[in-house]
C-alpha cells in the first residue's frame, strides 16, 4: 500500500517539475528588458538637454508643406551648416538676474517632476524670463523648457504656441 502511494507522490513531482520546466521556457524572452530609468538619470538628462546652447531644429513638415516629388530636380547635395539663432546680447547686470530665474525654472521643474506636485513655479519663471528678456540666450531656453513639459500640464496652465515657438529665433 505504501507503494501505491510513494508512486502517486513521485509522479506528482514529476508533473510540477514539468509544468515548471515548460512555464520558464514559454515565457522567456529574446531580449531583455531595459530597466527603467531612475528619477535621478531623467533628471540628469533633463539639465543636460535644457542647458545645451540653442540649436536650429527642423519643425515637422506635414505633407502639405512638402512639394511633389516628381517636379523637383536633383539637387548636389552639399555640406550645409545649421543656422545659427540670433540672440540678444545682455548686460551684466540682466544676465545675472536671467540665470537666477533660468536655474530656479531648472530647479522647480526637477520638483515637479515628483508625484502630487506641478510645473506651475517653473511655468510662471519661464514666462518671467520671457517677458523681461526677449530675444535673449535664456529667452530661448525658458522657451525650450515650456516646450519640453508633457502636454496636460500646458493646457492645464494656458502654454501658447507663441510662447513655445523656436523658430523665431533663427528668422
Amino acid at each position: 500500500m505504501h507503494t501505491f502511494w510513494l508512486k502517486i507522490v513521485g509522479f506528482a513531482i514529476v508533473v510540477v517539475g514539468l509544468i515548471i520546466l515548460v512555464n520558464k521556457f514559454l515565457s522567456s524572452e529574446s531580449e531583455p528588458k531595459p530597466k527603467p530609468k531612475t528619477f535621478y538619470q531623467v533628471i540628469a538628462e533633463d539639465d543636460k538637454r535644457l542647458r545645451a546652447e540653442p540649436e536650429f531644429v527642423e519643425p515637422p513638415k506635414t505633407e502639405q508643406q512638402s512639394p511633389p516629388v516628381a517636379r523637383q530636380k536633383p539637387v548636389a547635395k552639399q555640406a550645409v551648416e545649421p543656422p545659427k539663432p540670433k540672440l540678444r546680447e545682455l548686460s551684466e547686470i540682466e544676465k545675472i538676474e536671467a540665470e537666477r530665474l533660468f536655474e530656479f525654472a531648472l530647479q522647480q521643474r526637477k520638483i515637479g517632476r515628483l508625484p502630487s506636485t506641478g510645473f506651475k513655479p517653473m511655468v510662471d519663471a519661464c514666462r518671467e524670463i520671457i517677458r523681461k528678456f526677449p530675444g535673449s540666450e535664456f529667452d530661448y531656453k525658458a522657451r525650450r523648457m515650456l516646450a519640453d513639459i508633457p502636454q496636460r500640464y500646458r493646457k492645464r496652465y494656458k502654454i501658447t504656441e507663441e510662447e513655445i515657438d523656436l523658430i523665431r529665433f533663427f528668422k
